[in-house]
């Protein structure tokens, strides 16, 4: 494929999936944030089957050695740095996704954060290249290394490769595991809507066993009560 074809097909597939996620308001942060401070769970749900899409595609090109796949130690730095990202991700009210939308809608707030997420990574850059720092390129082995804090390659195709065991099977696991939380996700919702429901039901049921208030004019049956006097 030529590199004009090349660009074509970059250009087709992001603005669909431009188009999508604007649409759709699709957020990573709010698939948890939603989840955990207002018990709504429709980007929750989202997140957990792209995920489980992702899972099964990556590991099989990885069983069929297509690709290029990444290898990068896993350490306490990554802890770390997703902490502090999860941290400016309910921040900024976004995710990086979504705030590319809001940004492209006309969102100054969104335009900030996206500006200094760049800066962030730009420092991240200039810090990573210094030989003192724990995760530096010089202390990433893909083994153990405790003394910089560095826990070793962790992924499918590592396992794929010390264990022989197909990197696919590993992300049917994880597959299997996403899908049993979407699963409990589903049955909390269906409780909770049966509930709503036996109330709604409960409340209407109680509003037609209520008898028809009698007449309550300060003049009694019969009286009609106008401005002004009775009559």
């Amino acid at each position: 494929m030529s590199t004009v074809a090349e660009c074509v097909v970059a250009f087709i597939f992001g603005s669909v999936v431009g188009l999508l996620v604007q649409r759709s308001r699709f957020c990573n942060t709010a698939a948890l944030r939603d989840a955990i401070m207002f018990k709504s769970y429709r980007n929750t749900k989202a997140l957990l089957v792209a995920m489980m899409i992702l899972t099964v595609a990556f590991t099989t090109f990885m069983t069929l050695g297509a690709g290029h796949p990444l290898e990068f130690d896993v350490g306490f730095n990554q802890f770390i740095g997703l902490f502090l990202f999860g941290v400016g991700m309910v921040l900024a009210g976004a995710c990086t996704v979504s705030t590319w939308v809001k940004t492209g809608e006309g969102n100054l707030g969104a335009l900030w954060a996206l500006l200094f997420t760049f800066i962030g990574m730009f420092l991240f850059s200039v810090v990573w290249s210094w030989n003192y720092w724990p995760p530096a390129p010089a202390s990433m082995t893909g083994e153990p290394n405790l003394a910089a804090l560095q826990l070793g390659f962790a992924n499918a195709r590592t396992l794929q490769d010390k264990l022989g065991v197909p990197a696919v099977v590993f992300g049917l696991v994880q597959t299997a595991a996403l899908f049993a939380i979407y699963r409990a996700i589903r049955r909390k919702e269906m409780a909770q809507h049966a509930k709503h429901e036996r109330a709604a039901a409960e409340h209407r049921a109680a509003v037609a066993d209520k008898p028809a208030a009698a007449p309550a004019a300060a003049g009694g049956p019969g009286v009609k009560v106008v401005a002004g006097g009775r009559r």
